[in-house]
């Protein structure tokens, strides 16, 4: 310690501010993201700021959303994804086979396609305003309007409040 500002002393021994702050943030990030170890959720925070320093720069979205749906999932709610490519469904939480369904800022709508054909019995949302705040609701597929097409319809505002609500 350089100077008795720089910290407090606590039993016996000076401990930094920086200290303190850091301990506080990761609590504040383990609460936020409760199914997730801290190094996934600053690689993710990590990348969210990557997309965002692009669009500052470039005036231009870093092409990503998929993945960042996906991996705000695993660390949010706890999904457990497939393998790259796997077909069929995106991962499981729990027993439910998930697909996840990723609504960019640059999206003119609030809906989703996702494929009948899909193994999974949830749909997780996950929707990313242009300030790069995230957002999900979990649509299970029952409550998904029937239809013959390849590709269902789901509405964002058509499903209730938003995960974890």
């Amino acid at each position: 310690m350089n100077d008795s500002s720089d910290g407090i002393w606590d039993d016996g021994e000076w401990i930094s501010w920086n200290y303190i702050n850091e301990h506080l943030e990761e609590q504040e990030l383990r609460a936020e993201y409760p199914s997730a170890s801290i190094d996934l959720i600053r690689a993710f925070e990590d990348l969210v700021g990557v997309a965002v320093t692009y669009k500052e720069l470039t005036g231009r979205y870093l092409q990503i959303w998929g993945e960042l749906g996906e991996f705000y999932a695993e660390i949010k709610y706890g999904l457990k994804r497939h393998r790259a490519h796997a077909p069929g469904s995106d991962g499981k939480l729990g027993n439910d086979f998930v697909e996840v369904k990723t609504i960019s800022p640059e999206k003119g709508g609030s809906c989703v396609l996702v494929k009948r054909a899909g193994n999974f019995n949830k749909l997780l949302v996950v929707r990313i305003s242009q300030d790069f705040e995230f957002e999900a609701r979990v649509v299970d597929r029952k409550s998904m309007r029937k239809g013959t097409g390849k590709h269902a319809r789901v509405n964002w505002g058509a499903h209730g409040e938003p995960a974890g609500a």
